[in-house]
């Protein structure tokens, strides 16, 4: 006679992850990912602390690179429950993307209506741009070696 064997849901999900993205980011792209987002945000928050515009507006430009950070994980992380068949709510995906074209309008804006140089403000877009990128690629990486270890338990 045969043994049967049941495996639980719990395993059945995590073979489903493992099978639709079966690759574990390597630490060169791992590092990367994490460079870049600290490279974004210090150059923006460097360039907020030196910049000669009224506190008000330097808090403003600030929490809009916290606002814009936040929105694009909640993407990252919705698009990817989708994927991976984790139930999201159409409220919750619809308000993540809202948010993080909310929060590029808003920087978009503020920098079309500065009193500032066309170079700063090309710098503020290219760093919150590369804040926002990098913020996906480290919540993705952070996502992929979760599933990994939790391969092994």
């Amino acid at each position: 006679m045969e043994q049967q064997t049941f495996s639980t849901s719990k395993e059945k999900t995590k073979k489903s992850q493992l099978e639709k993205n079966p690759f574990k980011p390597t630490p060169a792209f791992i590092s990367a990912a994490w460079a870049a987002l600290g490279v974004g945000m210090i150059a923006y928050c460097v360039g907020l602390w030196n910049a000669t515009m009224e506190l008000n507006e330097k808090g403003y430009y600030f929490t809009i690179l916290l606002f814009g950070l936040f929105s694009v994980v909640s993407v990252q992380k919705a698009v990817r429950d989708r994927m991976e068949g984790i139930p999201v709510t159409d409220i919750y995906y619809g308000i993540s993307w809202f948010t993080t074209i909310a929060s590029i309008t808003l920087l978009l804006v503020g920098l079309w209506n500065a009193e500032m140089e066309l170079s700063e403000k090309g710098f503020y877009g290219m760093s919150f741009t590369l804040s926002l990128f990098a913020a996906v690629a480290v919540q993705k990486n952070t996502r992929d070696i979760s599933a990994f270890a939790n391969q092994d338990n």
